[in-house]
């Protein structure tokens, strides 16, 4: 989550006016000798270290699903420019990015843009050690949170507090920078914002009992699309057969980590061998019914979703400008059915 917000100023202030010829990582596709067209080469940005977030990606490029579409996919991680800098400015095909990212990004004319939704439901939360016995936003109360200082961290937590009318003012923010949670945790914070597939799970491996307090349990504006798989506007305008092509492979690959969560495990565990394989595997096995969840196809987006967060942020004093959602996400390149 720390990363997000890091991203998500990249891409409000840095991204503006930069597509025109700067994508190094796509070649047109030309005949060989053999009469076989190459693979057209495309890059996807990650938002992060890998995680089980990613493994539809890998799992497409490990079985060959991108490369049966005409595509030679490169998976990099984001470096100090970020996912969203990268795909915007049009050095990077496609990336990894959250719908609070791209809501942002647009409003400062930035041509970002959704093209599926990787986890149907918002899986993140409040998390804290089980002796701290908070349970419920109330509870919130007398404590302390650690952040990474973004002011949308106050407006959730002020939301969430709100329905059980406590005082955000009886809360201590404070700016805990990069530590994780189980550092911060040792170090006087009582909770921390965390997505349960990867955080809370480690905790279960670890022995640490926590509790959670989901943001979808207290607000339904609060599910938003994090993540999505995102593009440019310039690459849906002139390559839109490149953009179902990937959106085709990765729905492939996502679709095998639903259907055999520890295969697509190990396929993620050799991509990533720093990982911890008994975290990968446990994470996956939690994530594979989240993937497509409730949707009628692995990525669907609704457009009440966009609305609704949008709404929220803009009643929170977080989104500033206009913000038109229909733009900002599309359907347009998933598969339909027989594909």
């Amino acid at each position: 989550m720390k990363r997000l917000f890091t991203l998500v100023v990249m891409a409000v202030f840095a991204l503006v006016g930069c597509q025109s010829n700067q994508a190094q990582t796509s070649t047109a596709s030309s005949e060989q000798t053999s009469g076989t067209k190459e693979l057209e080469k495309v890059s996807v940005v990650l938002d992060w270290t890998p995680n089980t977030n990613h493994t539809g990606l890998y799992v497409a490029k490990e079985n060959g699903y991108f490369e049966e579409q005409g595509l030679d996919v490169e998976i990099i991680q984001p470096g100090d420019a970020g996912a969203d800098q990268l795909v915007a400015s049009g050095n990077a095909e496609f990336g990894v990015s959250y719908q609070e990212a791209i809501t942002l990004a647009r409003t400062q004319d930035v041509p970002i843009v959704s093209i599926a939704a990787v986890i149907q439901h918002n899986t993140s939360g409040f998390a804290s050690p089980a002796g701290k016995n908070i349970t419920s936003p109330k509870q919130f109360e007398n404590r302390v949170y650690g952040g990474w200082g973004s002011p949308i961290e106050q407006a959730v937590l002020e939301t969430l507090m709100n329905t059980e009318n406590a005082d955000i003012d009886k809360l201590d923010i404070v700016n805990a920078g990069d530590a994780d949670f189980f550092t911060m945790t040792n170090q006087g914070i009582d909770f921390a914002w965390i997505y349960y597939a990867w955080t809370g799970i480690e905790a279960k491996l670890r022995g640490e009992d926590i509790n959670m307090v989901y943001l979808t349990d207290y607000s339904d504006k609060l599910d938003y699309y994090t993540p999505v798989l995102a593009t440019n506007e310039k690459m849906i305008e002139e390559k839109p057969e490149i953009v179902k092509a990937f959106v085709a492979g990765a729905s492939q690959g996502y679709q095998y980590a639903i259907e055999k969560p520890e295969e697509a495990a190990a396929i993620l565990s050799k991509a990533a061998p720093e990982l911890d394989t008994e975290l990968v595997l446990e994470s996956q096995k939690w994530l594979a019914d989240k993937y497509q969840d409730d949707a009628p196809r692995f990525g669907e987006q609704k457009l009440e979703v966009w609305q609704n967060y949008a709404a929220w942020m803009k009643e929170n004093g977080v989104l500033d400008g206009d913000f038109d959602p229909e733009t900002a996400f599309t359907n347009e390149f998933l598969p339909k059915e027989g594909e």
